[in-house]
């Protein structure tokens, strides 16, 4: 879109005007598509930003490639537009759950989907039950987040990294992108941030905290007869588990099961290496980051190959484009999130998304000193303990959807977002097919509106 003949300045950066919508999404990962995409569904004109050259973030880029933390047990708590994506990734062929029966605790269940990561990895049991969770493609959640954008109407501008907030007195009035042109500004009368690391409301002002936890650079390896190394497994667990303990010692940390199937014939994924120390918002650091995994993942590829039946013909395939991030600056909104909160499993009064068994109010969506902002994401406001155990992609997804409605509410009625009801909010959400959390599931611990207003 050409220039609309105006230019704004924000910390004497000068930038022309290249579009103007109600909302503005910065970010395009899961939280952020699903934001632009339910914002666009009220009605609301919309611009979706994103850094990259492909929508997705960790889903995609990251490869972060099981979505769980979505079941209460038997009942699925995540719903929606994570729901559509499952639905159209598993009509591609590249979507794979396990069937309702096979939803238990047995060593057969186990050994028919432990290895897809669909099982409840909180679980002390053993073997741990396998519950509602989903293996997917990359590159068809990819595909699929870009048909949800064009088909509601979304104006996508990729390529486009975001610089700076513009505020008018306390009040986000959009923001400025660096881009091969460069500097350009995308206006707007509510802007969400789902950058991951609240980038928009950091500069524009709003209150956080920082931390660091682990870091990823995940991969994938091809040419691998999977059933000969889970038949091998099973037959042989003693002798599996001292080569896994070697595997991942080389790669300096990993889940219990460091490979997992994928929907690709021969592919499997590897969420590892895991790695401290690093910060997510420091170049240097993330540069350092990189070196460490690739040499790594090196040194392991080539000791699987030679020692792991099953993996005698396995190569590097891909090694993900983001590094995997999980915590880095966190808002500090209007009410922030406990681990109290999240064991508990607190339901609150203004809850606009649930989690495995957790709520998200809507107060921990909003700055506390910035209008017009909403946040949505794992830089959620919530305790850096807290938000280490809750911030998985589908949750996200669901705080996402309900920013892009509390956003497309507030322009629709000419009100703040601070002021939007939170009821209509819960009312859209079902609309859309998703759970807000309003009603508390039975082992639930119910607050008062009034007991966690402080």
């Amino acid at each position: 879109m050409q220039s609309l003949d105006l230019r704004v300045s924000s910390d004497n950066l000068s930038a022309p005007v290249v579009r103007r919508s109600d909302v503005v999404v910065v970010g395009g990962g899961p939280a952020g598509v699903s934001a632009a995409v339910a914002a666009a569904r009220t009605g609301a004109s919309v611009t979706l930003l994103e850094r990259y050259s492909a929508l997705g973030g960790l889903a995609s880029g990251g490869m972060v490639l099981v979505l769980d933390d979505m079941c209460n047990g038997n009942e699925i708590s995540v719903s929606g537009i994570v729901s559509e994506y499952v639905e159209r990734m598993e009509k591609l062929g590249l979507a794979v759950y396990p069937p309702e029966s096979d939803r238990h605790s047995s060593t057969e269940t186990w050994n028919r989907w432990g290895r897809w990561g669909t099982f409840d990895f909180h679980s002390h049991s053993n073997p741990k039950p396998i519950c509602y969770a989903v293996a997917f493609d990359p590159d068809g959640w990819k595909r699929v987040s870009n048909d949800l954008v064009r088909e509601a109407g979304v104006n996508l501008r990729l390529h486009s990294w975001f610089s700076r907030p513009i505020v008018d007195d306390g009040r986000l009035a959009g923001v400025i992108c660096e881009t091969k042109q460069g500097p350009q500004a995308v206006l707007g009368d509510v802007v969400i941030d789902t950058t991951g690391d609240i980038d928009v409301a950091s500069r524009a002002g709003a209150d956080f905290t920082k931390d660091n936890y682990l870091t990823t650079l995940v991969f994938r390896l091809g040419g691998v007869d999977t059933d000969a190394a889970e038949r091998f497994e099973q037959e042989n667990p003693r002798e599996v588990r001292a080569i896994n303990r070697k595997i991942k010692r080389m790669l300096g940390g990993a889940w219990e099961l460091w490979w997992l199937k994928t929907p690709i014939p021969g592919v499997v994924w590897c969420n590892c290496p895991h790695m401290t120390g690093y910060d997510g918002t420091d170049p240097e650091s993330l540069t350092n980051a990189e070196y460490d995994a690739r040499d790594r993942i090196a040194a392991a590829v080539d000791y699987i190959s030679q020692h792991l039946p099953g993996f005698e013909n396995a190569h590097l395939l891909d090694v993900a484009e983001q590094m995997g991030v999980r915590q880095t600056r966190l808002l500090q909104g209007e009410y922030v999130v406990t681990k109290d909160d999240v064991v508990s499993r607190r339901h609150f009064p203004d809850s606009v998304a649930r989690g495995r068994d957790y709520y998200t109010p809507y107060r921990a969506l909003l700055p506390r000193n910035v209008d017009q902002l909403l946040v949505a994401g794992r830089h959620y406001s919530a305790t850096p303990d807290a938000q280490r155990i809750a911030r998985e992609i589908p949750p996200c997804m669901a705080m996402g959807q309900a920013a892009g409605i509390a956003a497309g509410l507030a322009v629709d009625q000419g009100v703040t977002v601070r002021e939007v009801d939170v009821t209509q909010i819960q009312r859209r959400m079902r609309d859309q097919g998703a759970d807000p959390g309003d009603v508390p599931a039975p082992n639930a611990t119910v607050a008062e509106f009034e007991e966690t207003l402080n």
